[in-house]
């Protein structure tokens, strides 16, 4: 049987390339045989940048409409794996297996001064906080648009998360964490998901982690795992 294609979903300030591309993530994907879908999220990398942040209400809607209409294994980081796991709970039936890495109690917090914070470093491209710092300098990268990731990170009606709303996500998923993440634990993700198995990376950090080559190893036994 023909193996689905896998979807691939960056995190906030990034794009495809420079997280599954530069990373070597298509590349091996390819060697497996396996067809890539890339996706830049709506004011990232390829995509449009809107700058009015009502204009990424509906990423989530974004993303779907890159996906074919057949099922697919899908691989998310950070913000796309929050946004894949909103959209495998509202359309199960579109998705084989998930694999979602960068997320864990901060889906079920809400912590919209956080969120705040990011915006105006971005802005700035200023932050004293360590983690806001980074986000500070995600749009120097070629193409980005500190205006549009700003409106991003302020868009109204993000998808909030709870054992609720995730319990229709049926398909396998894999969570990779890293142990010094800052959405460590990932207790609560897991215990929501009905079919779901934890991978924590030792000594590994929220944006070390789509270059460890312990998440590359364990989302492609994964993926080509039989049903658990």
């Amino acid at each position: 049987m023909d193996q689905p294609p896998v979807v691939f979903v960056h995190g906030f300030g990034t794009s495809h390339e420079s997280t599954w591309v530069a990373n070597g993530w298509t590349a091996l994907m390819e060697d497996a045989g396996r067809e890539i879908i890339g996706v830049d999220m709506l004011g990232h990398g390829t995509a449009d940048k809107p700058t009015d942040p009502n204009e990424y209400e509906h990423i989530e809607d974004h993303v779907l409409s890159n996906l074919p209409s057949k099922k697919v294994d899908a691989i998310g980081f950070s913000m796309g794996a929050a946004v894949l796991l909103h959209l495998a709970s509202t359309n199960p039936e579109r998705f084989n297996r998930l694999v979602v890495a960068g997320v864990g109690r901060n889906l079920f917090e809400r912590n919209l001064n956080f969120r705040e914070e990011v915006a105006e470093a971005v802005e700035t491209g200023q932050a004293d906080n360590p983690e806001l710092r980074y986000f500070a300098q995600l749009p120097e990268t070629p193409g980005a648009d500190r205006e549009a990731l700003a409106a991003f990170m302020r868009r109204p009606n993000s998808p909030q998360f709870s054992s609720d709303s995730l319990s229709n996500l049926s398909v396998p998923t894999l969570i990779v964490v890293g142990e010094n993440d800052f959405v460590f634990p990932p207790d609560e993700l897991l215990d929501a998901l009905p079919d779901a198995k934890l991978v924590t990376l030792s000594g590994v950090d929220h944006f070390a982690t789509p270059k460890n080559f312990g998440f590359i190893d364990a989302a492609l036994d994964f993926l080509e795992a039989q049903p658990f």
